[in-house]
């Protein structure tokens, strides 16, 4: 009796990919992660926002490509061999986001999801959607839907555009 009881409690616990940004850890949710690369160029939007590295040709689907430290308003950091960018998925558009490094894939239960207090962090906490505790370590969980915002996304979509046609010309 005990067993269905184990496997429900274990059915309703999120798994996020852990990632650094200088000394703190995040979590992507696993399930908005479609793949793991290693850092390489991308192609440059002009008028981007200045998190928005460029986009990148991923098998014909072209990809918004955005640096995690400067959408949170860190320093910008060399990019070196732990660097990766995580292509996730968010409201049916892919975008890719460069971290530092990827860690693991950590296990949260819904009671382990703590809310995030308004100071002590220097995310702004808009895109966090609380913190965990893993062993002794602090996460916090990221709210990817947040990380690329409409304006974002129309502005991309305006400037693809616009060089679509130039090339064209």
């Amino acid at each position: 009796m005990n067993q269905p009881a184990s496997n429900a409690a274990t059915a309703e616990a999120a798994q996020y990919l852990s990632v650094n940004l200088g000394n703190e850890e995040y979590g992507v949710d696993i399930l908005a992660v479609r793949e793991i690369r290693g850092w390489t160029a991308v192609t440059r939007i002009p008028q981007a926002p200045p998190y928005v590295l460029g986009v990148l040709n991923l098998r014909g689907a072209i990809v918004p490509v955005l640096d995690l430290r400067l959408r949170f308003g860190l320093a910008r950091e060399e990019y070196t061999a732990t660097t990766v960018c995580v292509i996730v998925m968010v409201a049916g558009r892919q975008f890719g986001v460069v971290v530092d490094a990827v860690s693991d894939v950590v296990e949260v239960a819904p009671d382990g999801v703590r809310p995030v207090p308004d100071m002590g962090t220097t995310v702004d906490t808009e895109y966090l959607k609380g913190l965990t505790s893993v062993g002794e370590r602090m996460v916090l969980l990221l709210d990817v839907d947040r990380l690329l915002q409409p304006q974002d996304a129309q502005m991309l979509d305006a400037a693809l555009a616009a060089q679509e046609t130039k090339a064209v010309a």
